[in-house]
């Protein structure tokens, strides 16, 4: 069963699926597996200490599949500069890129002139359409069940999905609360031409840098198990409920600033978590769909199983 779309043919990928940047995890390990087993895997630019660990990292990933990939630039959240990073993606002649967490017209501006797919990472219609105008080739669209920074709004994918669909005329991937094949299909139904899973794929053999008690975090979690963290500052973002993001939301009940917030989100806390497993000094970040996690497969084998469900949905709908 062909699943030529939109997406994979702007792509040149065999399946409409995309894996999200996942800071101080995406690295060649995973982007090559998501890349070889017919999606589009990624690299983390700026969780890289700089240029040339870049360079590297992009190297590692071409020595580990000849497929399409991406590299992620989350700007904004870390406050560094970032034009170095996008200049190293430019001279290796990456295939896409994706802009996410700020203005994405510098980085747009930048590769303009090269033929590298622009993948734009969008919380709410109005900005779906103003990368659209500057020259993004693709948005993705997340809804607040995604897992990360998201937008100021509290709109779902199934809600934002077709809204956005409606509103501009490149292809749109969703995003938020996507784990598997019923999620895709969902997805599709709602006119997008692909999806973006991040959470889904820390929960992969090949997500080597996650460590097991967050991968077993995942699986445990039922429909409650995230919370918002950061609303007070004005950027919400999803985590995994644990007694580190307690302590979090007692300091913004308490109308904390950034000043009084920032040793208990940044990014040495999210690592402290992500890498070390500790949940009383870290958080780790997690969509809603972690609800639907059961199981910590290689990517070959997820994405397999996501196919087989799609397949086997397309085929009920079409009797």
């Amino acid at each position: 069963m062909k699943w030529e779309t939109e997406v994979t043919k702007l792509l040149h990928i065999d399946y409409p699926i995309i894996q999200g940047g996942l800071a101080y995890l995406a690295y060649a390990d995973l982007a090559a597996a998501v890349s070889n087993a017919g999606g589009l895997g990624q690299i983390t630019a700026m969780s890289l200490d700089g240029p040339e660990a870049l360079r590297e990292e992009i190297r590692k990933v071409r020595k580990m599949t000849e497929k399409p990939f991406g590299v992620n630039f989350a700007i904004g959240q870390h406050g560094r500069p970032f034009e170095h990073m996008v200049q190293v993606a430019i001279d290796e002649q990456v295939p896409a890129i994706s802009v996410t967490g700020g203005n994405p017209k510098p980085v747009l501006d930048m590769v303009h002139a090269h033929p590298i797919k622009k993948l734009v990472l969008t919380a709410a219609r109005r900005q779906a359409e103003k990368a659209e105008e500057l020259g993004a080739d693709a948005v993705m669209v997340v809804g607040q069940e995604g897992g990360g920074h998201l937008g100021r709004g509290d709109t779902g994918t199934f809600v934002l999905t077709p809204q956005v669909v409606d509103a501009v005329s490149i292809p749109v991937i969703a995003s938020g609360g996507i784990v598997d094949g019923r999620g895709m299909m969902a997805a599709m139904a709602l006119g997008a031409e692909g999806v973006e899973m991040g959470t889904r794929f820390i929960a992969a053999k090949e997500c080597v840098d996650a460590h097991p008690a967050y991968k077993q975090a995942l699986i445990d979690a039922n429909e409650a198990a995230t919370v918002v963290i950061k609303r007070s500052l004005g950027t919400p973002a999803r985590a995994l409920k644990n007694p580190w993001t307690e302590e979090i939301l007692e300091l913004e009940k308490q109308h904390g600033d950034y000043e009084s917030l920032r040793e208990h989100i940044s990014g040495e806390a999210n690592k402290r978590y992500i890498y070390d497993g500790d949940d009383t000094k870290g958080f780790g970040w997690a969509g809603q769909g972690a609800a639907r996690i059961k199981d910590i497969p290689s990517v070959q084998e997820l994405i397999n199983v996501m196919i087989e469900e799609a397949g086997a949905i397309r085929r009920k709908w079409s009797k």
